[in-house]
């Protein structure tokens, strides 16, 4: 097992990362009360590891009420949420009552955004069970739920106690799952960390045959860049808007084609191919450098071409991404392999001939 540490004062918490964790109670103690907790989970995962998770609370003599949701991004919705709270509010759970996410990003988003609203505020723990939720939405606070008009739109920034990956976990994921999350992964080298961008060059083989130690490697050295970031800046204000490469771009081919129909690490694929394109038309980097992030995303499985949604439906949909700072679009690219800025005044020819020249 490794450990990690987000640093933010009095309320900093570890990360913890290994195989087999689900049954180690002594990482979950010094975070539970006695009594109960409640935990959220979904159709797909309740029936995989929610009585491990159970029989590991019962070993130090905690109680659970169960919320069991329907799984998938379609479902990342108020109507959802009321759900939570519902099952909170039957069973009388108190402010020490602790919310436990067992599940992918969107349990440990609504999860959280529950645990920031309920009784204005109860703890909560993060057990994420796909890659892309272990290695990028369950730490650093981010909480919510989605609109129509626009992904992420409405929720708090709201850490929780403790982050537990069990990668062992991982093994029962689909492999479209687990590419999904492998975007997430490349992200971090594209933006800060070259060694490990080059690592994953030599290592991607082995992350596609769930090699657990290149797992567990690829979950830490994530966790580590989102970690430093997140301790840098929590709420988003410079740095951590880097973490969002491709994400202006992917969340608008979310909602685009409808939450669900693309898996967020797919549309964030094709979104970083989008904002890598726009670079190269910057000036900022080569054609080659181009080929070799697409490469990349290829050899994971990933899509490297964008659905055709238009133009204008492009820009409606990105005008309502979180990083629109006076009525002004701003892009997370590339000034180079393994460093990104923040840039917000893109030529808006560019833009289109970007939005033109990545979609089929």
């Amino acid at each position: 097992m490794q450990t990690l540490t987000v640093g933010l004062g009095d309320r900093s918490y570890p990360i913890h990362i290994g195989t087999g964790l689900l049954a180690h109670a002594e990482l979950l103690k010094s975070h539970l009360p006695k009594g109960r907790v409640a935990i959220v989970t979904n159709t797909t995962v309740a029936p995989l590891y929610l009585e491990k998770l159970r029989e590991t609370l019962g070993q130090l003599g905690v109680s659970s009420v169960t919320v069991i949701l329907n799984d998938g991004e379609v479902y990342k919705t108020s109507e959802t949420l009321n759900l939570i709270y519902d099952a909170l509010l039957t069973h009388r759970c108190e402010r020490s009552t602790p919310l436990i996410a067992l599940g992918g990003g969107v349990i440990g988003d609504m999860t959280g955004f529950a645990a920031a609203c309920y009784l204005r505020g109860v703890p909560f723990i993060q057990i994420p069970t796909t890659l892309l939720s272990q290695v990028d939405s369950s730490v650093g606070g981010k909480t919510g739920i989605n609109h129509p008009l626009g992904k992420n739109m409405i929720g708090a920034f709201y850490q929780p106690q403790l982050v537990l990956a069990d990668i062992s976990t991982l093994n029962t994921l689909p492999d479209k799952e687990l590419s999904a999350g492998l975007a997430e992964v490349i992200k971090y080298g594209l933006i800060r960390d070259l060694p490990f961008l080059e690592w994953l060059e030599q290592n991607m083989d082995k992350l596609l045959a769930r090699d657990l130690e290149a797992l567990q490697y690829a979950v830490f050295r994530s966790c580590e860049n989102k970690a430093e970031v997140v301790a840098a800046d929590e709420r988003e204000g410079g740095e951590r808007a880097l973490l969002n490469l491709g994400h202006t771009f992917g969340h608008a081919i979310e909602s685009g084609m409808g939450y669900g129909n693309w898996l967020h690490g797919e549309a964030v694929a094709a979104g970083t191919i989008m904002a890598a394109d726009l670079s190269q038309r910057l000036g900022w980097i080569s054609e080659a450098d181009v080929a070799r992030v697409r490469a990349l995303f290829l050899r994971a499985n990933l899509p490297v071409i964008s659905p055709d949604l238009g133009v204008e439906k492009y820009l409606e949909f990105m005008g309502h991404d979180k990083k629109v700072e006076g009525g002004k679009l701003r892009f997370v690219l590339l000034k180079q392999i393994g460093h990104a800025v923040i840039e917000g005044n893109v030529p808006p020819v560019l833009l289109q001939q970007t939005l033109e020249a990545c979609v089929a």
